[in-house]
């Protein structure tokens, strides 16, 4: 299977006063097209910096990060930029709507970055929510959604570009039991039936059985 993420001896500390706390160590691994992987351990593993650096978010102090065979820059700003544009999704463990949009508003907003009209952005928009179940409520705002179904519009936000990869951080993580479950089960609808690539920061154990592949990190600071 092909792989679309080389990480190769990944490092990363930060400087809280005159003390360095390393987060990850010497960390290499191959994400796989069709992943549905989930990056779990204690707190201070190192999971939430994976992610963004997975997501260019952020910077790791040596190693390399391939795309698609590509070695990433993490100096070029402008490239990150159109990296992420082009290839990432992202569903955040906070919904961040935007209260005073619609559903369809806010899964639309960031299509205007794809230089699409607004018929073709309302119309992807609709899709994407039609897929996540939400069809019969895209003009609702969010103070008329429930929380799982704010979730599933910020999930048809992610997916509505038709990303190559989408990351979620702790998503289920301010959800009911009930709505976590169905948002577990949507997004592994999503990986096996429309072929979207997740990689997930979790502590949810749900989530964690739910993985085709679970990247379990250690507490470096405890060693």
């Amino acid at each position: 299977m092909k792989t679309i993420i080389h990480l190769e001896n990944i490092n990363k500390k930060y400087q809280n006063g005159i003390i360095f706390n390393q987060v990850l160590h010497q960390f290499s691994y191959d994400f796989k097209e069709s992943c549905f992987t989930v990056l779990a351990g204690p707190s201070g593993s190192g999971k939430s910096t994976l992610l963004n650096i997975l997501a260019t978010l952020d910077e790791p102090d040596d190693g390399k990060y391939y795309l698609d065979d590509k070695l990433i820059d993490f100096s070029n700003t402008n490239a990150l930029n159109n990296l992420r544009k082009n290839n990432f999704g992202f569903i955040f463990q906070s919904f961040n709507l935007i209260p005073v949009l619609s559903a369809c508003e806010n899964v639309e907003l960031p299509l205007t970055l794809h230089k699409k009209d607004h018929s073709q952005r309302k119309e992807i928009s609709e899709h994407a929510l039609t897929l996540v179940g939400l069809k019969d409520k895209i003009h609702r705002r969010p103070g008329e959604l429930s929380g799982g179904e704010q979730q599933r519009v910020a999930i048809a936000r992610a997916i509505a570009a038709n990303p190559k990869i989408v990351f979620a951080d702790e998503p289920t993580a301010n959800l009911d039991k009930k709505n976590a479950e169905n948002i577990i089960s949507l997004m592994k609808t999503l990986n096996q039936e429309n072929g979207v690539n997740f990689i997930i920061a979790s502590h949810d154990s749900k989530l964690i059985s739910a993985a085709k592949e679970l990247v379990l990190l250690e507490d470096l600071s405890s060693q």
